[in-house]
């Protein structure tokens, strides 16, 4: 028997919810009913076992979030706008690639670039490290602080919050109802928003292993780096969830915590219902899979949140 930590994502007006065997997408369509699509899942780990082990499954997990976050997206967009509004599978395929390009050219081409205006006057090069992990943290937050005065990304941040408080109440073994799920709070430890901080975080403590290269070769080792430094921060952001969370974990864990402020909005009854929706669809599928049993909820809270 084992717990399982549910998690998600916003969409365009819905929310995603992944379960162990299964994922949901609910959305609020503008005739305000709630479509629900189940989707179940067959994780490359399943075919090929190494990927569970430890570091080399965080790697995979990304990369498969990706994959389901952009078809969940452009789900949720028909559903919401309509047939014209769904992407092709070229258009998804090149939409992903824009958003590597830009993640690259923004966290690791730029820092990298202006590093080199300010390394020739430090000495150590873990400060070196230092100063281009706090670029590239600075460009996060004021690039999240830039897209949260946009009206449609408000949308998507209440939703944010609403996925937040409903795994929230859910993990507090309370009954799912809107009542109850608007009671918690939208910060929660296994956020994405947190899992990039402390990716940001993992690679100063990585990269300091590797001197100074010229500006190319650097860029070329943060490449190559990445897989080893999204897999180790994986394990972290696991950790930071659990029970037993280590002090210095949590410490790790704590920026990323804050910085939901601007990644989240207090949702409103309507986004409530539909993470509810999402998180139900998914706990539903989850138990009636043959391997269900083998997933114990979280033990019912003895007091009220």
């Amino acid at each position: 028997m084992s717990k399982f930590n549910y998690g998600g994502q916003a969409v365009i007006e819905g929310v995603m919810m992944r379960g162990r065997y299964a994922a949901s997408i609910a959305v609020r369509k503008q005739d305000q009913s709630i479509s629900v699509l189940n989707q179940d899942l067959k994780p490359w780990s399943d075919r090929f076992p190494i990927l569970k082990k430890p570091i080399v499954r965080g790697a995979v997990a990304l990369v498969e979030t990706m994959i389901m976050g952009i078809k969940s997206l452009n789900y949720s967009a028909t559903e919401y706008g309509g047939e014209e509004e769904q992407l092709s599978t070229k258009e998804l395929v090149l939409t992903m690639g824009f958003a590597v390009l830009m993640t690259v050219g923004l966290f690791v081409v730029l820092p990298a670039f202006l590093l080199r205006f300010v390394q020739s006057h430090i000495s150590s090069n873990i400060v070196l490290n230092l100063v281009e992990g706090l670029i590239k943290v600075t460009f996060f937050v004021l690039y999240l602080a830039g897209i949260s005065f946009m009206e449609d990304i408000k949308r998507v941040f209440a939703y944010h919050g609403a996925e937040h408080k409903t795994i929230n109440c859910y993990e507090a073994g309370e009954e799912l109802t809107v009542e109850n799920v608007a009671r918690h709070s939208r910060v929660h430890a296994r956020c994405g928003t947190n899992f990039l901080l402390i990716v940001l975080f993992t690679s100063v403590f990585v990269f300091s292993f590797f001197g100074r290269p010229p500006f190319l070769q650097r860029i070329l080792t943060h490449l190559a780096l990445m897989p080893l430094v999204a897999g180790l921060s994986y394990e972290v952001i696991r950790k930071a969830g659990s029970e037993n969370c280590p002090l210095i974990i949590r410490w790790l864990a704590r920026p990323g915590m804050l910085l939901q402020a601007l990644t989240t909005r207090e949702p409103d009854a309507s986004q409530i219902e539909v993470a509810i929706s999402a998180l139900k669809a998914v706990l539903a599928r989850d138990e009636s899979h043959p391997e269900g049993k083998k997933v114990v909820p979280f033990p019912k809270s003895e007091t009220t949140a």
